[in-house]
């Protein structure tokens, strides 16, 4: 992969940096010349970028690392919200979220809110990678009809209620939480001037998430699967592109399937959902 176009003097922010397409996200901005700040769970970063140790699937973690971001750096010219995690039970957070809607959901929004003044300083590109499970939650999509995400907050009154264990299902929890981040990310571009954001699907990528999405019929066929994938290389290059393609300068509030701008689910579109989905997430985030 070929090093972006130059990004000398700019900080860029990458969250789930320690592997996979995180990784090669943090290295190629290096590449180009950006200042890189990852931020990690644990100390152990990825290479000699400047890392920020927290955990984003919480509040006092992203007022944490936020804080931190903010001490160091007046002005973020770039954000990649890239981590992201899926699991095949239904947990709760410290926080009492179910933890897609806390890991895949709360960190991005709750980053991007608290740097914001320093985005519109660097009048910043941010880039949410999402997944277009959020179009299709089904395991096997070869038979039958999509099942998409939905987002009706009509009665929610807290985060907590979203994706609640009698009716939980692994992959439609996690699409949910994806498409509340394009949700979010959309009603954030239609309010912030001076900074882009946008969101995308980079492709199924050969990840331990895969592992935890195959149906168990299929395991035993994971390593053909893996093999039939894209390389973090590859899926990191949408993204790249989402965040320095000088063609994606101005273009803000849209989503990409890879480098088609494709249509999410109507919710990521509905003012009146944007505007609940914030309303009761800074409600959340502004508790004690």
């Amino acid at each position: 992969m070929s090093a972006v176009l130059p990004l000398e003097g700019q900080v860029a922010v990458v969250t789930g940096a320690t592997g996979g397409i995180g990784r090669v996200i943090a290295r190629e901005l290096a590449r180009g010349g950006a200042h890189v700040v990852t931020v990690t769970r644990t100390a152990s970063g990825p290479g000699a970028f400047e890392a920020v140790t927290g955990d984003l699937g919480t509040r006092a973690g992203i007022a944490a690392v936020s804080r931190a971001i903010l001490d160091r750096h007046e002005a973020v010219h770039l954000l990649v919200n890239n981590a992201g995690a899926h699991f095949t039970d239904h947990r709760l957070s410290n926080d009492g979220l179910e933890l897609h809607v806390a890991v895949d959901y709360l960190g991005a929004y709750g980053l991007t809110v608290q740097l914001r003044p320093a985005l519109v300083r660097g009048r910043a590109r941010v880039a949410n990678v999402a997944s277009d499970t959020m179009r299709d939650a089904r395991m096997i999509t070869a038979i039958g009809r999509a099942r998409p995400a939905t987002l009706d907050l009509g009665g929610v009154t807290s985060l907590r209620e979203i994706n609640p264990q009698a009716t939980f299902s692994p992959m439609m929890a996690y699409a949910t939480a994806k498409l509340m981040t394009v949700t979010a990310a959309n009603g954030f571009a239609r309010d912030t001037a001076g900074v882009t954001v946008n969101s995308l699907h980079p492709g199924i990528v050969s990840t331990p998430i895969v592992d935890d999405l195959t149906p168990a019929l299929l395991r035993p066929f994971r390593s053909l699967i893996h093999r039939g994938l894209l390389t973090a290389d590859e899926g990191a290059a949408p993204t790249l592109r989402l965040a320095t393609d000088p063609g994606l300068e101005s273009v803000t509030g849209r989503y990409f399937v890879r480098d088609v701008e494709t249509l999410a689910p109507p919710a990521a579109y509905d003012v009146e959902t944007q505007d609940r989905l914030r309303e009761v997430t800074d409600a959340f985030l502004a508790e004690d």
